[in-house]
């Protein structure tokens, strides 16, 4: 019998997919635990526009992407932090902050979980840090470090 499966079953198929099961694992098992549904033709067609839409958001996601990507080369975010002389900051510098002042200087609003830092950012200066934008597309953006 042909399924669709409603979620993801280790060693069968992931969400989404249509596979082939027996008769009594699909009748016993998959369909009462709404693991499953049956492939009939209107659920057929409701998978094709699925995954027709899900390609379609993946596809902006994934321009929005490399528009951000673009766009970091071209400047500077500046974060200002408390420093005790010759350069050297109390504590360091965030990606939270870098991210909440690349909100405030471009408008560009990122997770700060995309930001990575290679090492604490403890002294003034320009760094560079890679923002990872998802869809194995990463960004450098330019930071420089104020003391305030």
């Amino acid at each position: 019998m042909k399924v669709i499966l409603t979620q993801d079953i280790r060693g069968k198929g992931k969400r989404g997919q249509m596979i082939e099961v027996s008769d009594g694992y699909a009748r016993n098992y998959l369909l009462p635990k709404k693991l499953a549904q049956e492939a009939n033709a209107d659920n057929v067609n409701t998978m094709k526009m699925n995954d027709k839409a899900t390609a379609e958001r993946q596809a902006k996601e994934r321009a929005e992407a490399m528009d951000i990507s673009k766009k970091m080369k071209d400047f500077t975010v500046t974060v200002t932090a408390k420093g005790g002389g010759a350069g050297r900051l109390f504590g360091s510098v965030t990606n939270t902050e870098i991210a909440e002042a690349l909100e405030q200087q471009q408008k560009i609003k990122l997770d700060k979980r995309k930001i990575v830092l290679d090492e604490p950012i403890k002294t003034t200066g320009l760094y560079t840090v890679k923002c990872k934008l998802g869809y194995e597309i990463t960004g450098d953006l330019k930071v420089e470090v104020k003391e305030a």
